[in-house]
């Protein structure tokens, strides 16, 4: 008896050894580093990830990313800071598109489309609570340089050497036209969303001088082809809206603190009347840039989500995410040139039609308070590493006028991660005694 004892105090011991090693494997920085890249590049390219390992690996991915995730938060809790961090507006956001599958007309797609939505919040949480500002953007800069460098590499393969489509990535094979390209990304829209948010991070990597400049210079080049060469008409608008937003943050940062709240007035008064004057003026803005085919193909997507969200105007139908072509009422709605429609081609449009007025009010505020939080981080910190959570909402934001991106894998990670990362130096309740 003593030596079977023994024997198992021995194992019982081993076992003991190798959980501790475990947890220091997982709680390690360099961990967390690599699943933190990996994680943005497959939340940024789950199309690509779709089509090289179809639905069932794509999920077992990503799946098997929120495990791992949430591995490394145990490993170390006593780094990870929960206190006042979580946005109240975020969680009513999340706690909607839960409680929507009571009273959702398609409750599977539901029960799918909410647990699909909350494995990438996961992912942006994670990111967020085990990486400061600066190894974020280091994240999405080297996983970026990647997508990029790989989604050119195969448009000059299919577009130039075999000068064949790649029907699988929905690569058309355009490169040597012109345009327009795809990329991993899927669509040429999407593929220029990647862009703007790279060149974004790779000046903010040259501002922080985190990476060489040769490598910077590579960086831009890539960045900028990628956005030439996808020919997307509505993303100039949008790094239009981006570009004003940094130049005032430029002003800002170089203000004394006692100007800057008059200014930050003036400001939001300002961003008002430009959204005014563009809604006015919106026809010829769609001209300038050459995007009428798309407005028409977003005006009758919108015309027919607005006649469905009638239905059930508060609640909405019930969230399901990326739209299902088999569920109605999504396999009613084509664009004009009748092709199904995958989304709303806007966010708050697609909100309103799945999860009502409730829906599109708590998505309003969360994004609000999110860009407040992380704009006036961004004024007030001497960094240039804290504007990049003030600019990627914005540029989140612009693009959800034309996309339902946001609401969706990256773009939903990417609000969850800035979200969090802004409301960790402003949240209210960070200031409440312990």
């Amino acid at each position: 008896m003593s030596g079977a004892s023994a024997a198992a105090g021995a194992a019982a011991g081993r076992g003991r050894a190798l959980l501790a090693e475990a947890r220091e494997q997982f709680s390690s920085p360099q961990f967390s580093q690599v699943l933190t890249e990996v994680i943005i590049v497959v939340a940024l390219c789950t199309h690509a990830v779709r089509a090289f390992f179809g639905w069932p690996g794509a999920i077992a991915i990503i799946v098997t990313l929120v495990v791992l995730a949430g591995l490394s938060i145990a490993g170390q809790p006593d780094r990870v800071e929960w206190r006042g961090i979580l946005p109240v507006s975020l969680i009513a956001l999340f706690t909607l598109m839960v409680l929507s599958v009571l009273w959702s007309q398609y409750n599977w797609a539901s029960v799918g489309g909410v647990l699909y939505a909350l494995a990438f919040a996961a992912l942006g949480l994670y990111i967020a609570l085990v990486r400061d500002t600066i190894q974020v953007v280091r994240g999405v800069g080297n996983g970026l340089r990647w997508v990029l460098t790989v989604s050119l590499a195969l448009e000059v393969l299919s577009g130039i050497i075999i000068d064949t489509p790649l029907r699988f990535l929905e690569i058309g094979g355009d490169l040597a036209a012109g345009g327009p390209i795809e990329g991993l990304a899927g669509t040429r829209n999407s593929l220029a969303f990647l862009a703007a948010l790279a060149a974004l991070s790779f000046w903010v990597e040259y501002r922080t001088r985190s990476v060489p400049r040769a490598l910077t210079a590579y960086s831009l080049a890539l960045a900028a082809a990628c956005l030439v060469f996808a020919r997307s008409p509505v993303s100039w608008l949008v790094l239009s809206a981006v570009a004003v937003a940094g130049l005032a943050l430029v002003g800002l940062r170089r203000m004394q603190a006692e100007r800057r709240r008059a200014v930050q007035g003036a400001l939001l008064v300002s961003a008002v009347v430009a959204v005014g004057v563009g809604w006015i003026f919106r026809s010829p803005l769609v001209d300038a840039v050459d995007a009428a085919a798309d407005v028409t193909a977003r005006t009758s997507v919108w015309a027919q989500v607005e006649a469905w969200a009638t239905v059930y105007p508060v609640q909405g139908w019930g969230w399901v995410g990326a739209w299902p072509l088999e569920v109605f009422p999504f396999l009613t709605i084509d664009d004009a040139f009748g092709r199904p429609a995958e989304s709303a081609l806007n966010a708050f449009v697609d909100i309103t039609l799945q999860l009502g007025l409730a829906g599109l009010i708590a998505l309003i505020v969360a994004l609000g308070l999110a860009l407040v939080r992380a704009w006036l981080v961004a004024s007030d910190r001497r960094s240039t590493v804290h504007v990049w959570p003030a600019l990627t909402l914005v540029l989140l934001l612009a693009n959800s006028m034309t996309e339902s991106y946001l609401l969706a894998e990256g773009g939903l990670m990417l609000f969850v991660l800035c979200a969090v990362t802004a409301a960790r130096g402003r949240s209210w309740r960070g200031r409440l005694p312990r």
